[in-house]
């Protein structure tokens, strides 16, 4: 006759109360003060977390600081963006983070990249396209006049924002070569990383749910060891869904770490 009971040996019995236990328990302990705060900001960290805690130490002789699409058009108000990220931009103090990052990095003399997001003219001409590139190609979102020429780019959305310039144009940091959709699985920043003895990233800039979390997951892949910061990066607001909240939720899902920017700064101090 079959068993249909499960017993405490059985391993299936173990992950379902692991499943089903944690449930329960966050169900039955009422609304504590930090399952209020979740309710009441939605970017708050969980209250009574299911997953593992980080167990990443940041080892600056080994690490680099990423930053993904440090640009005008993301950045300022100025840009083609700001109508949908501007208010993430602003509630994370994205601006102000991703620079207190440059500082920190170059003060603890450690790799920099920035992997920027240029289309040129012939990029125009893709027969088929996804719906965001359709949008960043109908507003001219980082467009530049060609690969060979840098006319007209200071101070176009395609430009790096100008408080960043100082770190970016130092002589030390790495700019790849451009990314064409999300992640870096087009450019050469994993040869670059590869080449500076880096296997450690720190991950910061634009726009969360697609370039930087498209950059996350490939550095993943690549065998990266990953910490996300999630105060210096932001995303678009759209009926369509909240980007950044999208993207905190596969960065607490996949990343080696989340931080925040002080963190990074104390860590690298």
């Amino acid at each position: 006759m079959c068993n249909c009971h499960d017993n405490d040996d059985s391993p299936r019995f173990t992950r379902r109360a692991a499943l089903t236990g944690t449930a329960a328990l966050a169900a039955g302990a009422g609304l504590t003060a930090g399952a209020a705060e979740a309710q009441e900001n939605p970017y708050a960290a969980p209250a009574e977390p299911a997953l593992p805690p980080s167990t990443m130490k940041l080892d600056p002789s080994r690490a680099a600081l990423v930053v993904t699409d440090p640009q005008i058009d993301f950045l300022s108000p100025d840009g083609v963006t700001w109508g949908v990220v501007g208010a993430s931009v602003e509630r994370n103090n994205t601006v102000a983070n991703i620079e207190n990052l440059f500082k920190a990095a170059k003060a603890a003399d450690i790799t920099v990249a920035v992997s920027p997001h240029y289309y040129y003219p012939t990029d125009k001409g893709w027969r088929f396209e996804g719906a965001l590139e359709k949008l960043m190609h109908k507003i001219g979102m980082f467009d530049r006049k060609g690969p060979l020429t840098t006319d007209g780019f200071e101070g176009s959305g395609a430009d790096f924002m100008p408080q960043y310039k100082p770190y970016i144009e130092d002589g030390k940091t790495i700019i790849t070569s451009p990314h064409k959709l999300y992640g870096n699985e087009s450019n050469d920043l994993t040869l670059q990383l590869r080449k500076n003895g880096v296997d450690q990233v720190i991950l910061a800039g634009m726009s969360a749910n697609l370039c930087t979390e498209s950059h996350m997951r490939e550095l993943l892949e690549q065998g990266f060891e990953v910490a996300v910061v999630k105060d210096a990066t932001a995303a678009a607001m759209l009926p369509e869904g909240d980007g950044y909240l999208a993207a905190l939720t596969n960065f607490r899902y996949m990343a080696n770490a989340v931080w925040t920017t002080d963190e990074v700064a104390d860590m690298l101090a």
